[in-house]
């Protein structure tokens, strides 16, 4: 055997393999290496001295948005007082854990509402928030059966409409919304407005306006039925609220649904909400492109979502969730549906910045029902009688 093949032989060999690899393996470990002390350390320290972010805040993030409906493992971090988790669900007077995020089927079309409602939950969404005056209640209800989600997982949510308001009127008001959607049981029922109409009729019934108490009453016996689990008012403000939890309630209002968004954050009524553990919710949290300015063109409100990565819908979304709020975004088509599903924590400095500008205008209504309503005063202010 001459030396050329001798030399040869080795080529195939365990061991030249393993040398082989050994290299690879420096050579891979020397890239990383350049790499790290190159390119991640600079940006590491100049994310951290620029911002003030910890590595753990950063690590956390980038996990973050690859799991945005998991909590953050790690605890809120926060030597810098920023918020790393948001809430998935809040807690009610009853035990019960009320999704943050809900698909609100409000002006949402027959034809339309059915595929928004079997995209949400398909996205995840677990709360549906209708009501019986949006009219599509039942094809919410089928939207739900085709969905094959279990009825226990998901929390419905309806609306106890100004017709309605007599005791006499409000099982039966109830009864037909359980049919529309196919179930025994709402989750949560509110009264839809602070104001009562005589029945079939849109003529005020001024005694049930001025005092709730009766119909309240009948809807605390629907609790005690088992047809409703938490009940709770929408639209009222902080006066309507003590004229009503003035009397001797069995069960205390668990939610107020009222308009919060960019241009109507209500910041008062928020933080006295707070204090009497009524938990708010947002309807219409994206205001209107029609009554008022584009929130979602608002340039800080685009900067914060480049900054983050994340759309100006989705910074809209997670600060009404920061802010202790369950949101009620309304969209038809699946990829917004989804999107609006998914929230992120904003940093403490960013959410202070959003907070500031949309308290520092005087407040726009995107609904008020008043004239429509043939009203002589209007529903939100403190003492129309």
């Amino acid at each position: 055997m001459g030396v050329a093949e001798k030399e040869i032989l080795p080529l195939n060999s365990v061991s030249v393999r393993a040398t082989a690899t050994e290299h690879h393996r420096r050579k891979a470990a020397f890239s990383f290496l350049k790499f790290f002390c190159t390119r991640l350390l600079p940006a590491y320290l100049f994310v951290y001295y620029a911002f003030g972010y910890s590595a753990k805040y950063i690590l956390c993030r980038v996990s973050y948005l690859h799991h945005p409906r998991r909590y953050c493992t790690c605890d809120n971090i926060c030597d810098t007082g920023v918020i790393t988790t948001l809430p998935t669900h809040y807690t009610l007077p009853s035990g019960d854990q009320i999704p943050a995020v809900a698909l609100g089927v409000w002006q949402a079309s027959k034809g339309e509402v059915g595929q928004a409602v079997e995209a949400a939950l398909k996205s995840g969404y677990k709360h549906i928030d209708g009501a019986w005056r949006y009219a599509n209640e039942a094809e919410v209800g089928q939207a739900i059966k085709n969905s094959g989600v279990p009825r226990e997982e998901l929390w419905l949510t309806s609306k106890l409409w100004n017709s309605f308001h007599a005791p006499e009127d409000v099982e039966s008001a109830l009864d037909d919304t359980l049919n529309n959607l196919g179930t025994d049981y709402l989750d949560l029922y509110i009264i839809h407005w602070p104001i009562a109409f005589k029945k079939d009729s849109t003529e005020l019934d001024e005694a049930l306006t001025a005092d709730p108490y009766p119909t309240w009453k009948k809807l605390e016996e629907m609790v005690d039925k088992g047809k409703v689990r938490n009940i709770g008012i929408s639209n009222f403000n902080i006066p309507r609220v003590k004229n009503l939890t003035a009397n001797p309630l069995k069960y205390q209002p668990a939610v107020n649904q009222v308009e919060l968004n960019y241009w109507n954050p209500q910041p008062e009524l928020l933080e006295w909400s707070k204090e009497h553990g009524i938990l708010l919710e947002a309807y219409s949290p994206l205001g209107s492109n029609t009554q008022v300015k584009d929130t979602l063109a608002i340039p800080e409100v685009r900067e914060i979502a480049r900054e983050l990565g994340i759309t100006p819908a989705q910074v809209i979304i997670s600060w009404h969730v920061q802010r202790g709020t369950v949101v009620l975004p309304k969209s038809v088509t699946p990829s917004r549906v989804e999107e609006n599903y998914h929230v992120y924590p904003l940093p403490d400095n960013l959410f202070r910045i959003l907070e500031k500008k949309a308290t520092a205008h005087p407040p726009q209504r995107v609904v008020n029902p008043s004239k429509a309503y043939n009203l002589s005063f209007d529903i939100f202010d403190d003492y129309p009688y």
